[in-house]
């Protein structure tokens, strides 16, 4: 009998074993994105999709345990980039794409930038504006139907007739219409609560509005505030009943200043930004999500002929070259700084650009990771599952072969991709 006993407790620990393979990433440097400073020869154990432990040193594996070999690479967080626009990718035809393009042939475009952007080491995205496709996408990979970066949709933004999220800017008087809450357009405080409620019967996980004028809208001002101080109320009011974080595209000061006294979460691009608003926007911390690599993209683009439509050029060569400089005046004063791209305007799976644009003008090169990793998970509210490497939290991991506090360009060279505990990219042999 007693044999007997032995026998099923050695059965018992061997097959609890084999219900909990482990994966062993031996990491050369560690950024867990808490400590300032990179943490040496460390082994990180996934058990499925989770954080199991951190540990000193290379862990000696199990038989069923298998062993991912970093030790020359810098491992990381999962990287978050907070502002794009997954379904589409700007170029010439992009305005005439909106009569041509059906939403299959959408849908399929997006797919590829998901792919690329999961690939360039972003696995949490917020998509900030698009048709609702956004948001289909999101649940698609959600169910592992397809491979992309976890996806915080906004659905379509909320803008004012005539702003610049009105979907019929530029178009014929007669195909123009008169687009309400449904479609993202609303004038009076009604409206706006009846908006936010309608993204959220549509699934979405934030709210985006586009508090003044914007580059790539056919309309004639880039800056001007576009909602009054009692739209902007119902807004983040109703916003916090539905659980939503809130996300204000804008370019002027005045309609910055509108959208902080509000209770907005995040301004985005924030390009004459003064520091009366910034000091008001660290009184009532709302983050600033700069998007640098589309400024410097509108304003290079507005040089070639014909690429943009007359109206658009000059506000993109007045916009884009002042954003990395508000950017660094940002960062001097001490306002809270969450990564934000704008990819869509420029190549998805380019991202990463802007840790350069960053580095340039000050920030050092931790912080410019962490603004990508720690920073957004705060932002967003999900830092108790994302955002850092510690025990418990979900296995969103990338590494870079060489040391990016060095050279921060090596961002642009993601090697390795681990995403709720799924290896998706690896170059390591």
């Amino acid at each position: 009998m007693r044999i007997l006993f032995t026998l099923l407790f050695l059965w018992s620990t061997c097959a609890s074993a084999q219900e909990d393979p482990r994966i062993l990433l031996y990491t050369g440097r560690l950024i867990d994105g808490v400590s300032e400073e990179p943490r040496l020869n460390q082994t990180i154990i996934i058990i499925e999709d989770r954080i199991a432990d951190i540990q000193e040193g290379f862990v000696t594996p199990n038989r069923s345990d298998s062993v991912v070999d970093l030790r020359a690479y810098t491992v990381m967080p999962g990287l978050m980039d907070m502002h794009v626009h997954i379904e589409e990718e700007f170029n010439e035809d992009v305005y005439l794409n909106r009569y041509k393009l059906n939403d299959a042939d959408i849908a399929l475009r997006a797919n590829v930038y998901a792919y690329r952007t999961l690939m360039a080491g972003f696995t949490t995205v917020r998509d900030l504006g698009g048709t609702g496709i956004n948001t289909s996408l999101r649940n698609a990979i959600n169910q592992n139907i397809t491979i992309g970066p976890r996806i915080f949709s906004a659905g379509k933004a909320i803008g004012t007739t005539g702003g610049h999220a009105d979907p019929t800017n530029g178009w014929r008087k007669d195909l123009m219409g008169d687009p309400g809450p449904h479609e993202g357009v609303i004038n009076g405080p009604d409206d706006a609560r009846k908006a936010v409620r309608q993204r959220y019967k549509n699934g979405a996980d934030c709210i985006k509005i586009t508090a003044t004028g914007g580059v790539l809208s056919q309309a004639k001002n880039g800056t001007n505030p576009q909602f009054t101080d009692e739209e902007l109320k119902a807004i983040v009011e109703t916003a916090r009943d539905y659980g939503f974080t809130t996300a204000a595209h804008a370019h002027g000061d005045e309609g910055m200043q509108r959208a902080v006294r509000a209770g907005i979460t995040s301004i985005e691009h924030g390009t004459f930004m003064s520091e009366e608003t910034m000091d008001l926007m660290i009184q009532h911390g709302t983050y600033y999500v700069p998007t640098i690599s589309a400024g410097k993209e509108v304003a290079s683009k507005a040089e070639i002929d014909g690429y943009y439509p007359e109206i658009v050029v000059p506000k993109a060569l007045t916009v884009g070259p002042q954003i990395q400089q508000t950017f660094a005046d940002a960062y001097t004063r001490g306002v809270k700084i969450a990564f934000g791209t704008d990819a869509g305007v420029f190549e998805h799976g380019t991202n990463a650009q802007e840790f350069i644009y960053m580095v340039e003008v000050g920030m050092p090169e931790m912080e410019a990771i962490q603004s990508a990793t720690r920073v957004p998970a705060e932002m967003l509210g999900i830092d108790d599952e994302l955002g850092t490497i510690e025990q418990g939290k979900i296995a969103d991991i990338v590494g870079v072969r060489g040391n990016p506090l060095d050279d921060i360009s090596l961002m642009m060279k993601i090697s390795f991709v681990m995403k709720e505990g799924m290896i998706y990219k690896t170059a390591v042999r």
